[in-house]
């Protein structure tokens, strides 16, 4: 199970922000290590799917008065995800490696 470039950004936030990850400082995290601010929704769909393939789980915090009695949702990451991630670094360290060969050969 491949990762696109959206969905390890997000992995990786939650992994990075523990206890804390939730989709405003998900995406704040994403925002911070990509330069880009990505749209809300993308961010949800993602979610989502990431959810889906079982690779983060969501629970609902407790209502607060700060946000008018709305309670926020948690993310945090599985034993599956911790595993996709470990795959793809192990994939961005091999084409690196590639890369690396490859200049090296370069005229």
């Amino acid at each position: 199970m491949g990762l696109g470039t959206f969905e390890f950004t997000v992995l990786l936030a939650v992994l990075e922000l523990g206890e804390n990850a939730y989709a405003v400082s998900i995406l704040a995290a994403a925002q911070a290590r990509t330069g880009r601010t990505p749209a809300r929704g993308a961010l949800y769909t993602t979610l989502a799917r990431l959810e889906w393939k079982g690779l983060v789980r969501s629970r609902m915090g407790e209502a607060t008065r700060v946000r008018g009695g709305k309670r926020k949702r948690y993310y945090r990451l599985t034993a599956a995800g911790q595993k996709a991630l470990g795959a793809a670094r192990s994939e961005l360290l091999d084409r690196w490696r590639s890369l690396g060969r490859a200049l090296e050969q370069w005229p």
